[in-house]
């Protein structure tokens, strides 16, 4: 017996000796053993409430965000090399591209407004309409969408992947230097998730620092957080009741009395029932001031134009219209909000210190150097 198990060992220890010599490495890493990536920690202001807790399968890394601007940047996505994910979301304009609706490959045009993707990360859907449940899911969309980025999310990786820098980027990430589509949505989703606006002015105010906004700027504030009540004392601009807290959406879908009957029936397209149309999310009011023009379909090019459909213009009769812009007026017994010139002005000088400089200049969401 004691024989038998001597020969076996021999035999074993033939066969790590062959394996060490000439062994091939283990083909979904050619390269042999790669470093684990190193977590990325999200720096979240103060006066935010928890992000949205990130995946399990996509932790965030430094390596995996790296790789992630890239991609996002990388025009190689789009069908005929024209168009990035950048291109329609532009880091000057708080990630929007300052067109009525977006434009794809060849001048397509699309049906709707490029979003914000600041403070994406707290989103439950993406998209006006919620097509997307995360990150990781909304990514494919524009670039498979015939009107955007037009092309397979297969044929964009087999791009990337017959490029010499790429694999390694994906190795660093994500431990092998074969591309898949699931790591090329994930990557994107981990870049998404830095992007982190919270130094506008009413940040620095809401983090106690009272000299950030002038007193005219806070008076347009107590308008824009007021519901109104039709009483001198409460007169309001019934904004925060959608557009509420740091991150100044509630993060629900709603029709703001823009249409009687809709070309678009937003979230109506998703969920396929007649209650959702004409609903669409709410968007952050955060960099504002930089998102011009304003609603899904960019028919506002002003936000003196968006303080007068509210005050002025809600069509009353919409189907679905939420019942808040309905109960909220200044003047008892008129459906409106009959809010003064000067008042309308207030609150939009408010709106303009939501703009975070910083934000929109920031190096690390920036282009990167060309690979």
């Amino acid at each position: 017996m004691r024989a038998k198990l001597l020969l076996i060992g021999a035999a074993l220890l033939a066969v790590v000796s062959c394996r060490s010599e000439g062994e091939t490495p283990d083909p979904t890493d050619p390269e042999g053993p790669v470093a684990p990536p190193t977590p990325y920690v999200l720096s979240i202001p103060s006066n935010f409430p928890p992000a949205r807790s990130t995946p399990p399968d996509n932790p965030l890394t430094v390596e995996g965000v790296a790789l992630g601007r890239h991609l996002f940047y990388e025009t190689a996505l789009s069908v005929n090399n024209t168009i990035a994910c950048a291109s329609c979301h532009k880091q000057e304009l708080a990630f929007t591209d300052g067109q009525a609706r977006a434009q794809g490959v060849n001048g397509s045009m699309g049906t709707r407004s490029a979003m914000s993707l600041a403070n994406v990360g707290w989103e439950f859907f993406l998209n006006w309409d919620g097509a997307a449940a995360n990150l990781e899911a909304q990514a494919r969309i524009p670039i498979e969408n015939p009107v955007e980025m037009h092309q397979t999310l297969s044929a964009g990786v087999a791009r990337l992947q017959a490029t010499s820098a790429y694999p390694k980027l994906f190795r660093s990430a994500f431990g092998s230097s074969v591309i898949t589509e699931d790591k090329v949505l994930k990557a994107l989703a981990q870049f998404e998730r830095t992007l982190i606006s919270g130094n506008s002015r009413y940040d620095q105010f809401q983090r106690g620092n009272r000299t950030a906004l002038s007193s005219y700027e806070q008076q347009g504030l107590l308008l824009f957080v007021t519901h109104p009540d039709g009483t001198a004392a409460g007169r309001g601009g019934n904004c925060s009741d959608c557009h509420a807290g740091s991150l100044q959406t509630n993060r629900r879908f709603t029709n703001n009395g823009l249409d009687a009957t809709f070309s678009d029936l937003g979230q109506g397209l998703v969920t396929g029932l007649p209650t959702d149309n004409g609903k669409f999310r709410v968007p952050s009011l955060r960099n504002i001031a930089l998102t011009a023009p304003y609603m899904h379909d960019g028919r506002f090019p002003t936000l003196a134009a968006v303080l007068d459909h509210y005050n002025e213009h809600v069509v009353l009769n919409s189907p679905n219209i939420d019942p808040l812009i309905l109960n909220g007026t200044n003047t008892p017994g008129h459906p409106t909000l009959e809010l003064t010139p000067t008042e309308k002005a207030k609150i939009v000088a408010f709106l303009q210190t939501l703009t975070d400089s910083t934000f929109i200049r920031d190096p690390r969401f920036s282009k990167p150097p060309q690979l």
